[in-house]
């Protein structure tokens, strides 16, 4: 079983006795109830590292570094293992700046993440069904591919609140 619920209801139950922040990891035997298919096999080990008590992006980071240290560890380096970082601020700054209305963020979210396994085209007609111009959406999901940092912050400022949690 996913071990998240586990380790939330055992800090909830001690939430008064354990100082914050409070770093835990584990390497449980884990278990997926669904069908195997091709990098996604039923039974598997998996790493797991929380930090709780912790409001702003440090725990992130230091997460990051720490996956990268056992990477490094393990002989791997960027040539075998790229890690991709994405910000749900960053999102919602672009759709501010193409005045997509806050009712339909989280529908359109839900869509771009597809976006890794299917065309724009699969999903047009669903964001055009939120009522999203094809200019907008031409724009937002150019926007998406943006290369760097420094051109999303271009696009949305140096001040806009994911740009400053990623620098």
């Amino acid at each position: 079983p996913e071990m998240t619920p586990s380790l939330a209801r055992m800090v909830l139950s001690r939430k008064n006795a354990l100082p914050l922040p409070l770093k835990w990891f584990s390497i449980p035997q884990c278990w997926r109830y669904e069908r195997t298919t091709r990098g996604r096999r039923r039974e598997h080990c998996q790493w797991n590292m929380d930090v709780w008590g912790v409001a702003d992006v440090e725990a992130e980071a230091e997460l990051l570094s720490a996956t990268v240290a056992l990477m490094k560890e393990m002989g791997l380096s960027a040539k075998d293992v790229g890690i991709k970082i994405n910000s749900r601020k960053i999102l919602t700054g672009l759709m501010m700046k193409y005045g997509i209305p806050e009712a339909h963020w989280a529908p359109t979210c839900v869509l771009i993440d597809k976006l890794e396994k299917v065309p724009i085209e699969a999903i047009m007609d669903d964001l055009t069904g939120l009522g999203l111009t094809k200019e907008v959406i031409e724009g937002l999901v150019n926007d998406l591919k943006l290369p760097s940092l420094d051109a999303f912050a271009s696009v949305l400022g140096d001040e806009a609140e994911g740009i400053r949690d990623l620098q």
